[in-house]
């Protein structure tokens, strides 16, 4: 995607961004220069924007690790803010000359000519949120890593571990008793308290997660991904976070190649075939929808014939990741239309929303009781209408009669 040059545009100006200061420079429509390249510290750029920058501008910026900070800092300053593509733009004006004033004048003569591939430029909303589940990632990672360490002193030692979770505070005794070496009883007493810590902080952070769920702009879509097969809370955080809005994506296939699980295609002269998938866009993005896939298989008729059936055909590797890309589109059409799947179950799509209330305040539920909650979900969803209870592990759970939501939540009658 390129920019479109507006007729009004003055000055094409590009800025090199850095840690402590900025370059900036610029051309007109021409390609003369009308701002040679200089240096602002960062400290002085508003300053500086404030005084030098016009609404007849366009500016460019490479996208790098402070451009959200700048993007929010200037765009009101300038007519458009643009943010390139960093790596395309390295293709289309390759150069073996490499400085600060070389690619700021680069740039903004790309842009005077209209070829600035652009990227698009998350809310702040979703900036924070990829932020906080990067950091619970971390996180994950982090616990594995101890996990395998202390499995490993055990396998080294051959002691078998105890029933069940070993790290739970109910064995801690059992790993006090451990006959190992001073220094190696300081590792594992390290080794657990960083356990527990970090499983206080994963808490936190679902915790944080859940009241995002019930805020804008997600409490709007939450119950579209969340009545789907193999979608829980971080799943459904996580692929939020990587959409961010469904709108700029105007076909499932255009998200579907954003997400890197679209197949690679070689066709030149007579050759025609697809190769294995993109892997382009946001890795953690694929990672859920592979995980997804493979629990709404195990746990969903439809994709569990859907999975044997392309199983018949190629390897389970494979197929599951056809599951993935499939599930994909569910997602982009439930968005979209903010309609539920055709094959949802409303017994399961009940207890899926049950479940996450029991986990939500009262202030998160607004209000509402868990059985009106649900309720109030399946309306929006237009399933379950005749659905009163639903029964799992020998407890019956009712659900709210939809009259008594809709006194509540009057402006459900539409979607009714």
């Amino acid at each position: 995607m390129t920019q479109p040059v507006l007729p009004t545009v003055e000055r094409h100006l590009a800025v090199d961004l850095h840690k402590h200061y900025l370059m900036i420079g610029g051309v007109n429509a021409r390609q003369e220069v009308v701002l040679s390249p200089r240096r602002v510290a960062l400290d002085d750029w508003l300053a500086w924007a404030k005084t030098n920058l016009k609404p007849s501008d366009v500016l460019v910026v490479e996208a790098t690790t402070n451009t959200g900070w700048f993007y929010d800092q200037t765009y009101q300053s300038v007519g458009q803010l643009l943010v390139a593509d960093p790596r395309k733009i390295a293709w289309i004006a390759q150069t073996k000359v490499k400085t600060d004033a070389h690619d700021v004048m680069k740039l903004a003569r790309l842009s005077a000519a209209g070829l600035i591939p652009l990227v698009w430029v998350p809310p702040l909303a979703v900036r924070e949120l990829r932020a906080l589940l990067a950091h619970r990632r971390r996180l994950v990672r982090t616990q594995t890593v101890l996990k395998n360490r202390l499995h490993s002193l055990l396998h080294r030692l051959q002691i078998a571990p105890p029933e069940g979770d070993p790290f739970c505070a109910k064995h801690r005794a059992w790993w006090d008793a451990l006959q190992v070496s001073p220094t190696e009883r300081l590792h594992v007493r390290h080794d657990l308290a960083t356990l527990d810590q970090i499983v206080g902080q994963l808490d936190e952070i679902d915790d944080e997660l859940r009241r995002l769920s019930c805020t804008e702009p997600w409490s709007a879509v939450m119950p579209y991904l969340l009545h789907l097969p193999g979608v829980g809370l971080v799943v459904a955080m996580t692929i939020l976070a990587a959409i961010g809005d469904i709108t700029r994506f105007p076909t499932a296939k255009k998200l579907v190649g954003y997400s890197g699980l679209a197949a690679g295609v070689h066709d030149s002269g007579q050759t025609h075939r697809t190769g294995h998938i993109t892997k382009e866009g946001r890795k953690e993005f694929r990672h859920v929808l592979v995980e997804a896939a493979w629990h709404a298989v195990e746990t969903n008729d439809f994709w569990t014939a859907e999975f044997e059936r392309l199983c018949r055909r190629m390897d389970k590797n494979k197929a599951i990741v056809a599951i993935a890309r499939q599930l994909l589109v569910v997602i982009w059409h439930v968005l979209t239309e903010r309609a539920a799947d055709h094959h949802a179950d409303p017994d399961m799509v009940a207890f899926k929303l049950m479940t996450w209330s029991w986990k939500l305040t009262d202030e998160q539920r607004g209000g509402l009781t868990t059985r009106q909650f649900v309720r109030n979900q399946l309306l929006r969803l237009g399933l379950g209408h005749d659905l009163t209870h639903v029964i799992r592990g020998g407890g019956k759970y009712l659900i709210a009669p939809p009259d008594e939501v809709l006194r509540l939540k009057p402006e459900l009658q539409v979607a009714t």
